[in-house]
């Protein structure tokens, strides 16, 4: 059993990478426990693993008294003297009552601490090594769904696609590669659980910084992301070289680099927008295509703005069921009131300085990727905080 149990703790340790000074703590550990339970002794114990040939003590620890209450926690004094005069009242002396079979329980108890520890290491492997791609885009393999989840696997564990991180109306089958966001990775009782999303914003930044290498080296910025999975995203960018166009870069020849994110998300639209310092710029940006003639900001009310468009651009700015005017609220932070220019009159010039700016002569800063825009509007009065309708 010895050399069986030595070549054991030195193949752990090479394989799994698990100290063979914290296994045989385990398992000394364990073997007081069974020792206690296998020969009904309540003493205090204490168990020593040889590591050079592998044999197993077990001892009585008693401490060394006057008087003896409980002879299995004490030893007097006298009888101490006889073992080594040195020793005095207060002092602890261990007895060797190691059971003539308790090797073949030491065996079974080795057996179970091993392979609980080889589970332990195991799992905090793949934990290691799934918890670097927190955060990031991984590529797996749908491998099964029940009522609630979608099982993708990434290899050397299954992660779990909850209802609410899949895309509306996207099917997924057995078999098929796709693409998901790891947005967390726990590790349980049960083992390492990760978490992934297809609806999850940092999707859309993930996806096109291993589209736009001038995004991965840091070039262009993106600012903000807005996104109403499945349907629509918006996504503002800046550019830290005066000379690289941002929104054409990420939209890439033909459109060729947006595309490839479109055709990742099943044909999710994608609205590409420059950020701009100047708030007014930034709105009138964000609510693309519409033109913008003015946004006037709320004095009393931070982060609160009416935006005036044309009559006839109304519908378009508002978006199907408010969705341009909700994401370009939430793009941009503010709570957006948009009106159509016949309902609104406008102050003189040097009243509005610190009210409102009119944008004149607007040009389109961004780039729709994918057509699609219904002109329906419901309400002009949108909540930056709003949540995505689906």
């Amino acid at each position: 059993m010895s050399k069986e149990m030595l070549g054991a703790l030195d193949a752990l340790e090479q394989e799994k990478g698990v100290k063979k000074e914290i296994v045989i703590e385990a398992l000394e550990a364990a073997l007081v426990s069974a020792y206690k339970r296998n020969y009904g002794q309540a003493q205090n114990v204490e168990v020593e693993f040889d590591q050079k040939k592998g044999n197993i003590h077990v001892y009585a620890v008693k401490e060394v008294t006057d008087e003896v209450f409980d002879s299995r926690l004490e030893v007097s004094y006298q009888d101490a003297l006889e073992i080594n005069k040195a020793y005095e009242v207060g002092d602890t002396i261990r007895f060797e009552v190691t059971p003539k079979d308790f090797g073949r329980i030491a065996a079974q108890t080795a057996k179970q601490v091993i392979m609980q520890r080889v589970r332990e290491a195991e799992r905090s492997i793949i934990y290691n090594e799934y918890s670097q791609y927190e955060n990031e885009i991984m590529q797996g393999v749908v491998e099964r769904r029940d009522n609630k989840f979608i099982y993708v696997n990434l290899g050397k564990i299954e992660a779990v696609l909850s209802k609410q991180d899949q895309i509306p109306n996207e099917e997924y089958q057995a078999h098929d590669r796709i693409k998901v966001y790891v947005s967390k990775v726990e590790n349980t009782t049960k083992g390492p659980q990760v978490f992934v999303s297809r609806t999850h914003p940092d999707l859309v930044k993930r996806l096109f910084e291993q589209e736009v290498p001038e995004i991965y080296d840091g070039t262009v910025e993106i600012v903000s992301i807005a996104r109403e999975a499945g349907d629509r995203t918006k996504m503002a960018v800046r550019s830290t070289d005066p000379n690289v166009d941002p929104v054409g870069t990420c939209v890439g020849p033909k459109g060729q680099r947006v595309q490839l994110v479109v055709n990742e998300l099943h044909g999710e639209n994608m609205d590409i927008v420059k950020w701009e310092e100047d708030p007014s710029d930034y709105i009138a940006n964000a609510l693309n295509p519409a033109e913008v003639i003015a946004v006037q900001f709320n004095g009393d009310s931070e982060h609160t703005c009416t935006v005036i468009v044309p009559d006839y651009q109304l519908s378009l700015a508002i978006g199907k069921k408010g969705q341009n005017a909700r994401l370009a609220a939430k793009l941009t932070g503010y709570k957006i009131d948009i009106k159509p220019e016949s309902e609104v009159e406008f102050v003189d010039e040097d009243d509005s300085q610190d009210e409102g700016a009119v944008v004149e002569g607007f040009e389109e800063e961004t780039t729709e990727a994918v057509e699609g825009f219904e002109d329906q509007a419901t309400d002009s009065a949108v909540d930056s905080e709003e949540q995505p309708q689906e």
